[in-house]
């Protein structure tokens, strides 16, 4: 049997402090969430004033960008009318999300979980899941 790195709830920690720094410095307050390399659920913060309806899909952005391995912007790109993934969001019974805000996390050349970000514009999301991703 294989074993996989996958991220720790001690990382899970430090990607999401990071993340609530870029999003103070964003001022705009979020949820962040992170899942392991099984894509599921380490972690999850919402700031005080961030919007509920955002925590299912920060969430969801973290498990998006774990199952298919690349960012949901990424995917997004692909997911338009005519584009190879069209149609993608209704696979996992809607849980795949489209629109920006989910990082693979890297530990080297594997990826060991996601980090996904919602609360803001698309740009303020990917920008915090960036900023949480690299403090991995």
């Amino acid at each position: 049997m294989r074993s996989m790195d996958t991220v720790t709830l001690e990382d899970a920690r430090r990607v999401i402090a990071a993340g609530e720094e870029e999003a103070a410095n964003q001022g705009q307050p979020m949820n962040i969430a992170v899942v392991d390399a099984g894509g599921n659920l380490v972690a999850h913060i919402r700031q005080d004033g961030a919007w509920i309806g955002s925590v299912d899909v920060a969430i969801n952005k973290a498990f998006s960008a774990r199952a298919f391995d690349v960012s949901t912007q990424g995917l997004a790109e692909n997911a338009q009318p005519g584009g190879q993934f069209y149609g993608i969001q209704d696979s996992n019974h809607g849980r795949v999300m489209i629109f920006a805000g989910g990082v693979p996390l890297m530990s080297g050349d594997a990826v060991v979980g996601a980090v996904g970000v919602s609360g803001g514009t698309g740009e303020q999301d990917q920008a915090v899941a960036s900023a949480a991703a690299a403090a991995l």
